[in-house]
Parts: C-alpha cells; sequence; structure tokens
C-alpha cells in the first residue's frame, strides 16, 4: 500500500512542474543583442495570456508592408502597470523598440524593456510609444 502511494505522489508531483518545463526562454527566440526600431500602424491586440501580442504593419522604404508581432508581458503584468485592452487602438501609429527575433521573422520582445523601464520609474526611451510620442507603458 505504501509503495502505490508513494508512485500516486511522484506521479502528480511530476505532472506539476510540466508547466514550468513548458516555459519557453525568451533569450532562446529573441536576440537582446539586436534591438530594433519600427514604427507601424496597429492591425490587432491581442489581449491573452501567457503573453499579449501587438500586430501592427509597417512599410519600408521601397512601400512594402510587413505585419510585425511585439510580444509582451503577460495581460495581468501589464494591467499591473497600467495598461487595459484599450490603451492602443487599431488604426493607431506607434514606434515599438524590442529584442528582434533570432530568426529574422517580423517578430520583437518588448517585455524585458518594459520591464526595465517600469524598474527605473521612467526611461528616457520607452518600449512602446504613440505617434504622438505619449509612451503607453505608463498610461494610466
Amino acid at each position: 500500500m505504501k509503495i502505490k502511494t508513494a508512485i500516486a505522489v511522484a506521479g502528480i508531483s511530476l505532472l506539476s512542474w510540466a508547466p514550468v518545463i513548458a516555459h519557453h526562454s525568451v533569450a532562446g527566440e529573441f536576440d537582446p543583442t539586436k534591438p530594433v526600431t519600427v514604427t507601424g500602424t496597429v492591425t490587432k491586440l491581442e489581449w491573452v495570456n501567457p503573453h499579449s501580442r501587438i500586430r501592427f504593419d509597417v512599410t519600408d522604404a521601397s512601400g512594402t508592408t510587413t505585419n510585425w508581432s511585439v510580444e509582451l508581458a503577460a495581460r495581468v503584468v501589464l494591467e499591473r502597470m497600467g495598461w487595459n485592452g484599450r490603451s492602443l487602438k487599431v488604426g493607431e501609429k506607434i514606434t515599438v523598440i524590442g529584442d528582434q527575433a533570432r530568426s529574422g521573422a517580423p517578430m520583437l520582445n518588448a517585455r524585458g524593456r518594459e520591464l526595465e523601464a517600469l524598474r527605473k520609474g521612467g526611461p528616457k526611451e520607452y518600449p512602446i510609444t504613440k505617434g504622438d510620442g505619449t509612451p503607453v507603458l505608463f498610461e494610466r
């Protein structure tokens, strides 16, 4: 009987670690040594967990438009920082400073920069600003 209980406890313990093991490393997907600044128009705000995202169209000098994605912190973390699902609107112009995807895909990560900015209490360089320069991060 003790052996069955021990096996059951061990099995439950192993299952409880699955979510921790499944979480991906930001450094594995994005390169913090390659910061990129991109300006575009918001096409979609994905206000979800575990990571919210902003999708926006960026038009380069040749006129080619590419849909970029910026990964943010979890929705609950963003809400604690003053964001809400209405902080940005589709059609609004934004500038994003983030870490480029290692794959070269049009993806950025601004989570680390958001948290760093929050710790500093208002950096000189905000990770996401609206077209008029208003920082989205500290909007309340």
